[in-house]
């Protein structure tokens, strides 16, 4: 059965790109966006690593709405309209979240490898791997 609403995560990355465009070739149905920006732990920006908190989320979230409006413009280029969100939290679980409370009956999202002794992890990458592991609902991962 084809489906009626496709979440595609998008987090920057090329392989996430992929996804998207993949997205919206194969389904013709609602396709959301959904960008999660990552809190970071405050000691990071204490000891110097990161910048100060607020100057942070200012820059994660401008970066989340470019990678919102770039694939705006991509859905235009291909005549689609798209909805989007982004959420902060945890990549997986605000997925996972968001499939639960918007009745999204398929993911498709990139894939990516790490440097991870486990072979799952290495071969679809810890986000993905927990979406495929727990998600209610169907997953295409790119690679």
């Amino acid at each position: 059965m084809a489906p009626s609403h496709v979440l595609v995560p998008l987090d920057g990355s090329p392989l996430a790109d992929e996804a998207f465009g993949q997205a919206l070739e194969l389904f013709d149905c609602q396709v959301t966006v959904l960008n999660v920006v990552t809190p970071i732990d405050a000691a990071m920006s204490e000891g110097g690593i990161l910048a100060p908190g607020e100057d942070r989320r200012e820059n994660a979230r401008d970066r989340a709405d470019r990678v919102v409006e770039r694939a705006r413009a991509q859905a235009t280029e291909a005549d689609r309209t798209i909805e989007t969100a982004v959420v902060t939290g945890d990549p997986a679980e605000a997925i996972l979240g968001y499939v639960a409370a918007n009745d999204v009956d398929h993911v498709v999202m990139g894939g990516h490898g790490g440097e991870r002794s486990d072979i799952s992890r290495r071969l679809l990458g810890t986000v993905a791997t927990s979406v495929v592991g727990e998600a209610p609902v169907s997953v295409t991962v790119v690679r």
